[in-house]
C-alpha cells in the first residue's frame, strides 16, 4: 500500500511538471541552510545539540496547476544523516475549488505553542517541543479539498495511510523510561495495518469576517501516542506482581472542536476547545487488567494578543480536563498551562528579543525560553537563545537537568 501510494505521489507530481512546462510561471527555488549548536548548562556539561540541517523548497505554478517538492536533509550528533521530504504535493485549481494531493504539512487552529484541533499532522517529538514548529509537524500523505463560498471555506481532509508521531529514543535527552514496580518487557508498538479502512478523516468549516473569525471541526483518528497495555504476572503467594510486559497500541479517537478570534479595544481575543472522545489513560487500579481506563476530556485555550509600552504581548490559559474522572488515573483531572509570549524589535528590525515561557500549574513547573535573533545581513539570521527547565516534577519540570545555551546561524536564499 505505501509503495503504491508513493508511486502515485510521484505520477501526480511529473504530470504536474509536464502540464505546468507550457506557459507556466517560472519555477520557484528557496531554501535554507542552518547550523545549530546547544550546550549543557548541567553540573555535567556537554553538547544537548549538535546539527547541520538543509532545506530546499521547489515550486511552480500555472493557472489551474502547481507543485511543490520541499526535500530536507539533517546530521545530528552520533545519529545518521536524516534525508526525507516534508512536503510533495500537487495542487489542483477550479473556479471554487481546490485539491492538494500528496505529502503534504496542515496546520489547524489558533493556539501558540499547544496542540488542541491543530491534529492532523502527526509531530516529531524527539527533541521534546524545542525545534520550530514548522519542523515539529510531520509531513503526511493526504488528499485534501477546499471548496470556498463566499466568506467561508468548506474542507476535507483523507488520510489513507496512518503516521505516527516521533518519540524520544533510549539513550535520548528526552526519553523518559515507564516507571513501573519491576523491570517491564516493552515489546514494539502495534501500529493499524496499512489498509484504507484505517485511514483518517476531518473536517472543517472556517468563515472569515471583518470582526470575527471562527472555525468549527470535526474528525475520526488514531490517537499519535501509543497506550501502554499491561500483562502482570502475580505472584499467588504474596500478591505481588513479579513481571509486566508492555505492549504499546494505537487507539481511534473521535474528536470535534473549533476556534476563534476576534478584536477587543485593539488586542485579539483567541479561544479553541475540542473534545476527545475514547482516550486510553494509564491506572494504578489492579482491577484494570491491562492497566488502562477509556475516557473523554475537553481541552482548551483563551488567549489575549496585546501591545503595551512598545512590547508586543501573548497570553494563554490552556486546560485539559478528564470527564467522568477516577481516582486511580494516572493524570491529574484538571491540568492548566499559562503561556506568556513577550518580544520587541530594535535597531531598525534588524534585532529581535523575545523570551516565550510555558507555566505548569498543576506541578508548579516551567520552561522558559529567551531569544536573541540578529538580521547580521540579507538571508543571514544569527540568533542566540537559552531553554531553561524549572521544577521537579510535570511536563518540564522533569528536564530539569536538561537546560541548554544554544547559538543558530541561518542562511537563507
Amino acid at each position: 500500500m505505501k509503495k503504491r501510494l508513493a508511486a502515485f505521489i510521484t505520477g501526480a507530481l511529473l504530470l504536474a511538471a509536464s502540464g505546468l512546462a507550457a506557459g507556466a510561471e517560472g519555477p520557484a527555488l528557496s531554501g535554507w541552510v542552518r547550523s545549530h549548536t546547544g550546550l549543557l548548562l548541567s553540573a555535567d556539561p556537554g553538547y544537548a545539540v549538535l546539527q547541520n540541517a538543509f532545506s530546499l523548497s521547489f515550486e511552480q505554478k500555472s493557472d489551474r496547476l502547481a507543485f511543490k517538492v520541499n526535500p530536507f536533509a539533517r546530521l545530528d550528533l552520533d545519529q545518521p544523516l536524516e534525508i526525507g521530504l516534508r512536503e510533495a504535493y500537487l495542487d489542483l485549481y477550479f473556479d471554487s475549488l481546490q485539491l492538494r494531493i500528496g505529502q503534504q504539512q496542515i496546520i489547524w487552529g489558533k493556539g501558540e505553542g499547544v496542540f488542541i484541533t491543530d491534529v492532523v499532522s502527526p509531530k516529531d517529538l524527539r527533541s521534546f517541543i524545542l525545534p520550530d514548529f514548522t519542523e515539529v509537524r510531520l509531513g503526511i500523505p493526504a488528499l485534501r479539498a477546499d471548496y470556498y463560498l463566499g466568506g467561508s471555506t468548506f474542507e476535507l481532509v483523507l488520510v489513507p495511510l496512518f503516521v505516527p508521531s516521533r518519540s524520544p529514543e533510549p539513550g535520548s535527552l528526552w526519553y523518559l523510561a515507564p516507571s513501573f514496580p519491576v523491570p517491564p518487557t516493552l515489546h514494539p508498538a502495534v501500529e493499524p495495518a496499512a489498509e484504507l479502512e484505517n485511514g483518517e478523516i476531518f473536517a472543517r468549516w472556517s468563515w472569515l469576517g471583518a470582526a470575527l473569525d471562527f472555525e468549527l471541526m470535526g474528525g475520526l483518528m488514531w490517537d499519535d501516542e501509543p497506550a501502554l497495555h499491561l500483562a502482570r504476572t502475580i505472584d499467588s503467594g504474596t500478591g505481588q506482581v513479579t513481571a509486566i510486559d508492555v505492549q504499546p497500541r494505537y487507539h481511534r479517537l473521535a474528536l470535534a472542536g473549533g476556534s476563534f478570534s476576534t478584536t477587543l479595544a485593539g488586542a485579539v481575543l483567541r479561544a479553541e476547545g475540542a473534545f476527545y472522545s475514547g482516550k486510553r489513560l494509564a491506572t494504578t487500579a489492579p482491577t484494570d487488567a491491562d492497566g488502562l481506563v477509556e475516557k473523554n476530556y475537553l481541552h482548551y485555550l483563551a488567549g489575549l494578543d496585546f501591545s503595551l509600552a512598545g512590547l508586543q504581548l501573548s497570553a494563554q490559559l490552556v486546560q485539559r480536563v478528564i470527564l467522568d474522572y477516577e481516582e486511580p488515573i494516572v493524570q491529574d483531572r484538571f491540568d492548566t498551562t499559562a503561556t506568556l509570549r513577550v518580544s520587541d524589535t530594535l535597531l531598525r528590525d534588524t534585532l529581535r528579543l523575545e523570551l516565550f515561557a510555558y507555566l505548569g500549574l498543576n506541578d508548579w513547573d516551567a520552561l522558559l525560553r529567551p531569544k536573541l535573533s540578529w538580521a547580521a545581513a540579507d538571508g543571514l539570521e544569527i540568533s542566540a537563545g537559552a531553554d531553561l527547565f524549572l521544577g521537579d516534577e510535570g511536563t518540564f519540570g522533569r528536564f530539569d537537568g536538561n537546560d541548554q545555551a544554544y547559538l543558530k546561524a541561518k542562511v537563507s536564499f
